[in-house]
């Protein structure tokens, strides 16, 4: 099989059309160079170039050659620049695991950084709940992932990003909508709530009933969902009021009214960034950078 150095040869004696210049091109002599050609030539099996005293000149064979030959050494270098960039994480696959409010409004910041910044790094999303992200980290299947905590396991890195309020979300007409104070925690003792699964959304669900006992309400709860803009659109159809991260505001749900809730400080919903301790996926730094700082920029637009 041919070699590069064969093909490097080639494509310089075809650009000059003397061995001469092409060998001072190469910084070499120019015998080894012809020595190149030949072994090239008797590689392929055809003559790529005729020679004389006074020219070079391709063949016909040499010149379909030459287009081949400028790909393969093209293709090479950029084998060499990829695996370059991702050994010092400026390119590679990054698996990203997210939960679904999550998505609302933190990922896309998070991707249009990405983009900008790291755009030859490739991001494969998943949206997944924590425990399933838990897992998948822990299997190694999964590089990153933007959870709600705890993350547990001493095997898992786990840092807070930001924290964000809880709203009321209401029905249109609910008393609570059109007052001029918020309502406070303590007001939705009794009130039809749509509640949280206990096994699908527990992170949420386990939020919510510390914060009813802390005020000493308890709602009535008439549905357990695990997916906001479900929660959201059993509220618009009147079936009761819920509670619901910040960031369900841009769902903007026409008929929801959203509004903040008195006596909830320090903010109770958390988002983390957890990963594998041992992960060695050299990219995996940059993507864990951009995000922390978003979450940063987040946390300063919230105070």
């Amino acid at each position: 099989m041919f070699t590069l150095e064969q093909l490097e040869g080639f494509v310089a004696v075809a650009d000059e059309l003397h061995f001469g210049r092409a060998a001072a091109r190469l910084s070499m002599t120019q015998p080894p160079l012809s020595r190149r050609i030949k072994l090239l030539e008797d590689e392929v099996g055809v003559r790529l170039l005729d020679r004389s005293h006074r020219s070079v000149k391709l063949t016909p064979a040499g010149r379909l050659f030459l287009a081949d030959a400028r790909q393969l050494l093209r293709q090479s270098h950029e084998a060499a620049l990829s695996a370059r960039r991702a050994l010092s994480g400026e390119s590679g696959v990054v698996a990203v695991g997210f939960t679904a409010t999550t998505a609302y409004s933190f990922l896309e910041r998070v991707l249009v950084a990405l983009g900008r910044e790291r755009p030859q790094i490739e991001l494969v999303l998943r949206e997944m709940v924590t425990a399933a992200q838990l897992e998948t980290l822990m299997s190694g299947a999964l590089d990153i992932g933007m959870i709600r905590p705890p993350a547990g396991g001493a095997d898992l890195a786990d840092v807070p990003l930001y924290q964000e309020p809880l709203l009321a979300a209401l029905p249109a007409g609910h008393r609570f909508a059109d007052r001029d104070r918020p309502p406070a925690i303590g007001e939705f003792h009794g009130e039809p709530l749509v509640m949280y699964s206990p096994s699908e959304a527990r992170y949420f669900h386990d939020v919510l009933v510390s914060a009813f006992r802390s005020a000493g309400a308890a709602p009535r709860y008439v549905q357990y969902l695990s997916q906001v803009h479900s929660i959201l659109a059993l509220v618009k159809a009147g079936l009761g009021v819920a509670l619901v991260p910040a960031a369900a505001a841009s769902l903007h749900y026409e008929g929801v009214c959203l509004r903040g809730i008195s006596g909830m400080e320090p903010y109770p919903v958390e988002l983390h960034l957890s990963w594998h301790r041992a992960n060695d996926n050299p990219a995996l730094a940059a993507v864990r950078s951009v995000i922390r700082r978003e979450a940063a920029r987040v946390a300063v637009a919230g105070t």
